[in-house]
């Protein structure tokens, strides 16, 4: 029995230790070790956390038994072979993809490469710095080929030739950034031992308003001392298999990453950024991925739309997927991220998940125009993420391609697509119309002809002598008199004015009666209007704030021109300036609705009408507003503007003033909060 256990104990043994190697063995992407989170960008513009995109798989840190030293670059084949600018060691390094050394080369050539490009053929050029030269080998690493400074007077006497980072197309033409060059990328043709063909791909200049005003007014001789405003040279580029050049520069916001064509114009403006880019690739799937040189990748679509972020900056700890100085990224044809750290000498390497596969399939799928196939991979996307906007959005436009405009609307709408949900409401729409167009107009002819009988039996017969009598009843009650005012006000409002401050015309009943009925008016717009004008998320819902901000507002407004009107001997109390400038809001009580019934069937093309309602509304707001102020008061135009100027700035010093009282306040809550827990901690200790 004894035996038996003791056997039963040994197995027991030997398998957890079998598990454990093969734990310790698995790469991280089998385990799902992930030191990083992942984050995506919804339709509202908002940076959420989304499921792992892509899981750390391995790491390259020897080719064979050779280490590596301050590598900068490298070049990935498709065959999986891999060219690693061993900068440190002024040498290239060719590892399989098994990672065996397959060659070493350029020792004795190189001084300070900084980049490395190998084409289809396995010609590799090399971009030395401090040599300023690019150095060509061919495939057995024997140079063949150096190119130096460009001899064209286009180039510049004075600039220098220092290549940092080059790619090469198809035709052998060489696009080089330059250290210190900010004229753009340097485009050199192979014809003739290296001709320079020109610059390319120039970053624009940036200068604030108030630069351009101060330039303005300088001499030429104080605008010489000043430094010049040059463009920012690019500080890496990629090319993908048609030609098309992909770049990255720090401190350039949405035009960070560029997508250049032929002629060097940018094709994308991605609204979600890196500050300090350090490199660029292309994907397989009509995708580019930067890396940052902290260690975060982002991944973007072919329109320049977010996709991915993760990663990050290593906090000491080594953990695999995390990095300390990015140089490099490159893409393998089974789509693992290769990303170079200098710093620690090694090649991280990224697995995508099941996830990010089905959506790179979509992606391939809806960028050939295969949009019907592409659906059957959204909609397992979408199975395992239903909130994942970009799968919703291309969801939306697969539908709306196949002509389900109702399907592509529902899609859309959760991924805030404006232009998809737009084309298809007009489909949507057109359809109606033209069912039911011959329908509406014989019910509004109807409704015209019963009006017409109505009114001629009335003149006749006086069949609507009894409703009319109960409406003038209803109208001659007091509170509906003051109510109704708002309607002459909005149309006369230098009578109305002397209405409300002479004649008692309005009372704080009615005023307050109208104020809640414009911030009804307010919350229902703001929540339930059109979705193409709608300014908040869909579903969220803050009425306790929106209440509390438009009261602070209006008493805050209201008591400061009261102030600002007693002080410069204004003859309105603060009662008439209340309820002139509830009335004065009489426009957006009467005009909003009709905004937001319009808001519900108007399309993109047509937002111009709600845009301009509202403009007309708030204008003729202001007008009565100005009014108010002016005729309650009994100022002249000159003294109304003193006024109104004065009150914004009482306003200011108002809310200055609270916020200071409201830091100090926390303040000295939280020194009270703390004396009850030290003299507790006394106690104890």
């Amino acid at each position: 029995m004894k035996k038996r256990t003791f056997a039963v104990s040994l197995i027991s043994m030997v398998l957890a230790l079998l598990l454990a190697f093969i734990g310790f063995a698995e790469p991280a992407a089998v385990r799902g070790d992930t030191p990083y989170k992942t984050y995506t960008v919804d339709g509202y513009g908002s940076t959420i956390e989304t499921q792992t995109a892509y899981l750390p798989y391995t790491t390259i840190t020897k080719i064979g038994e050779e280490s590596l030293k301050g590598p900068t670059d490298f070049t990935l084949l498709d065959d999986g072979t891999i060219y690693i600018l061993d900068s440190g060691n002024k040498r290239v390094v060719v590892s399989s993809p098994e990672g065996d050394l397959i060659k070493v080369f350029g020792q004795g050539t190189l001084m300070s490469p900084r980049g490395i490009f190998v084409t289809e053929d396995r010609t590799c050029y090399v971009a030395d710095r401090d040599a300023k030269a690019i150095f060509v080998f061919d495939p057995e690493g024997n140079l063949i080929k150096t190119y130096g400074k460009p001899d064209s007077a286009i180039y510049g006497e004075n600039q220098v030739f220092m290549p940092l980072k080059l790619v090469v197309n198809s035709f052998g033409t060489m696009y080089v950034v330059c250290e210190s060059n900010t004229n753009g990328i340097v485009e050199i043709s192979p014809v003739e031992g290296g001709t320079f063909l020109g610059y390319f791909g120039t970053n624009n200049t940036r200068a604030s308003l108030w630069t351009i005003i101060w330039r303005a007014i300088l001499t030429d001789e104080q605008r010489a001392k000043q430094l010049s405003n040059l463009p920012a040279t690019p500080d890496n580029l990629a090319i993908d298999d048609k030609g098309v050049i992909y770049t990255v520069t720090r401190g350039e916001k949405n035009e960070a990453l560029k997508r250049l064509n032929i002629a060097g114009v940018n094709m994308i403006t991605p609204q979600t950024y890196e500050d300090l880019p350090a490199a660029v690739a292309v994907g397989n799937h009509d995708n580019a991925f930067v890396a940052a040189q902290s260690g975060y990748i982002y991944e973007y679509n072919n329109d320049g739309d977010l996709l991915f972020v993760f990663g990050g900056a290593d906090d000491g700890q080594q953990r695999i997927g995390l990095s300390t100085k990015v140089e490099a990224i490159q893409i393998g044809k089974d789509d693992k991220i290769y990303v170079l750290d200098s710093d620690k000498a090694q090649i991280q390497v990224y697995k995508p998940t099941e996830f990010t596969d089905h959506l790179h399939e979509a992606l391939y799928l809806f960028s050939k125009g295969r949009y019907t196939e592409s659906k059957k991979p959204l909609s397992t996307v979408l199975e395992m993420n239903n909130l994942f906007d970009y799968a919703n959005l291309a969801m939306a436009k697969a539908l709306y391609k196949e002509g389900d405009y109702n399907g592509a609307l529902r899609y859309s709408k959760l991924a805030k697509d404006l232009d998809t949900y737009s084309d298809s409401f007009w489909e949507i729409r057109a359809a109606w119309l033209k069912r039911n167009l011959t329908a509406a107009v014989l019910i509004i002819v109807a409704f015209v002809i019963l009006v017409a009988v109505l009114r001629f039996l009335d003149k006749k017969y006086g069949i609507l002598k009894a409703p009319k009598k109960l409406l003038s009843k209803v109208k001659e009650f007091k509170l509906v008199k003051q109510l109704g005012y708002v309607f002459y006000f909005m149309r006369h409002p230098i009578e109305g004015c002397y209405g409300i401050r002479h004649q008692e015309k309005v009372s704080l009943l009615s005023s307050n009666i109208l104020l809640a009925l414009m911030i009804l008016v307010f919350i229902i717009n703001k929540y339930f209007c059109g979705f193409l004008v709608k300014t908040v998320r869909e579903g969220s819902f803050d009425i306790a704030s929106d209440i509390g901000i438009i009261l602070v507002a209006l008493f805050l407004v209201v008591g400061c021109n009261y102030l600002m009107c007693t002080i410069n001997d204004g003859e309105g109390k603060l009662k008439h300036i209340y309820c002139s400038f509830i009335y004065g809001f009489g426009p957006y009580l009467c005009f909003t609705p009709v905004i937001f019934l319009l808001s519900h069937v108007v399309t993109d093309n047509e937002r111009f009408f709600v845009d301009f309602g509202r403009l007309f509304m708030l204008a003729w707001v202001a007008v009565l507003i100005f009014i108010a102020v002016k005729e309650i008061n009994n100022y002249n135009v000159k003294e109304t503007i003193k006024i109104i100027l004065l009150t914004a700035f009482t306003i200011l010093i108002v809310s200055l003033l609270a916020f200071i009282i409201y830091v100090l306040w926390s303040q000295v809550f939280d020194f009270l909060q703390q004396i009850p827990r030290e003299v507790v901690y006394k106690i104890g200790s």
